[in-house]
């Protein structure tokens, strides 16, 4: 296996969350078992067989390597992937892949398709990825992806199978949709990203930024430029329902040790155990 781009992985109750994160150098993550991925600043070898992914947002470390992962796909005779990004940057993007096709000499195709917040995306009888605003300083999102699964209706629990079948043949619907938040991704954000979208405090797995962690660095300025701080965790620690926080996006200011001396002091049981930092 060609090894062309740091990664971190941990396993969660048969996930795998693997990626990297730092700010202004490079975003991405995948979890291979939904076949979905977010963002690519980066394109691990590895990857290249996710065929979805969801970009947040059009900085540069979060969709640098969208014509290298376009093209690995093509040449490893792959099916074009799908790549959801904020609709406005759809033609821009559409665009660039023309240039660098004409520089390549190779075709770059792909299914790229705009979106915006608020939208309900059906990935599989199972999974649906809704979107949320982000806020950041340029147009972002947020994405949660839902576990939907189908439950026999309360009132209809304690009939025998033969009469579950007539009404289901009678035209009854027996059945409702129930939703769990399985997985959120915060992208680029200040607080109001979860706070406007509470549903990602409930999510099971939840991949989110953690760029600022030193006291020293003024909360009002890191929130206007549209990311977080180690303190806006700490003010909002009760509200984490969350199996498992990913945190990352880390600010290159901070080595590995000063920033695991920032979190301990904040959180020395890692918030239960349940947080994990990528860095």
């Amino acid at each position: 296996m060609v090894n062309n781009v740091g990664l971190k992985k941990i396993e969660f109750d048969g996930y795998t969350i693997e990626g990297y994160s730092r700010a202004a150098v490079q975003t991405c993550w995948r979890i291979p078992e939904l076949k979905l991925g977010f963002d690519l600043g980066a394109q691990p070898w590895e990857f290249m067989g996710t065929p979805v992914w969801f970009v947040s947002h059009m900085h540069l470390d979060h969709c640098a390597a969208l014509p290298v992962y376009v093209a690995r796909r093509r040449m490893m005779k792959m099916d074009p992937p799908v790549i959801y990004l904020p609709k406005k940057s759809v033609d821009p993007f559409y665009a660039i892949l023309k240039l660098f096709s004409s520089l390549d000499r190779g075709r770059l195709p792909v299914e790229l398709i705009g979106i915006e917040p608020g939208e309900e995306i059906e990935l599989s009888r199972e999974l649906v990825v809704t979107t949320a605003k982000a806020f950041h300083t340029v147009p972002a999102m947020s994405f949660l992806v839902w576990d939907r699964r189908k439950k026999l209706r309360p009132e209809f629990a304690d009939l025998p199978g033969d009469q579950l079948r007539n009404l289901k043949m009678q035209g009854t619907e027996i059945s409702r949709e129930v939703r769990m938040p399985l997985v959120g991704y915060l992208g680029d954000s200040s607080p109001r990203g979860l706070d406007e979208n509470p549903d990602m405090y409930l999510a099971r797995i939840l991949i989110t930024e953690m760029t600022f962690l030193s006291p020293d660095h003024r909360k009002e300025i890191i929130h206007k430029n549209g990311h977080m701080h180690l303190d806006d965790y700490v003010e909002r620690a009760d509200r984490f329902q969350n199996e498992i926080i990913v945190a990352g996006h880390l600010s290159t200011r901070y080595n590995r040790k000063q920033a695991i001396r920032f979190v301990e002091r904040a959180f020395p049981d890692w918030m239960n155990n349940r947080l994990n930092l990528f860095v």
